[in-house]
């Protein structure tokens, strides 16, 4: 996709620092870091949502992110934990409609987190509500 600026990264028409790279997938810094050392890692192959690409390539995808990781834990920048973002679709909170999975190195007092929110503190779902929602995922799986 021309107007898409991963697909463009990955076509060396926009500059990077790349990180990482296989034939299906493109690791590369973000230059909008949460913290120092925070990469994207992205399928070669343009897919805006998860759901669309090929289980093999999603699974090449989180083998990056888990290598990626590893380069992190082993790097000089000393980070204790690291969280591996993915969202998928604008209600999520995707704002790059291509595929990507943010590997984050964390520290201690960053300031990054996620917020629940206020009814999570609500009290723990029933059996009986929780098997009514499933229900309704069930209909559409190959588990019904």
């Amino acid at each position: 996709m021309d107007g898409c600026i991963f697909c463009n990264i990955i076509r060396g028409k926009t500059e990077c620092v790349k990180i990482y790279e296989t034939e299906q997938v493109f690791a590369f810094m973000d230059i909008k870091p949460i913290n120092p050392g925070h990469v994207l890692v992205v399928p070669k192959k343009h897919a805006e949502l998860l759901t669309e690409l090929d289980d093999h390539l999603v699974a090449e995808l989180l083998i990056a992110a888990k290598k990626v990781g590893l380069f992190l834990k082993n790097s000089k920048l000393n980070c204790k934990g690291i969280n591996y973002i993915l969202s998928d679709g604008a209600d999520a909170g995707q704002e790059i409609f291509h595929v990507h999975m943010h590997v984050v190195p964390r520290y201690r007092g960053d300031g990054f987190g996620f917020r629940m929110p206020v009814k999570y503190n609500d009290g723990n779902a029933t059996i009986k509500e929780l098997e009514k929602t499933a229900s309704k995922i069930r209909r559409n799986s190959e588990l019904s």
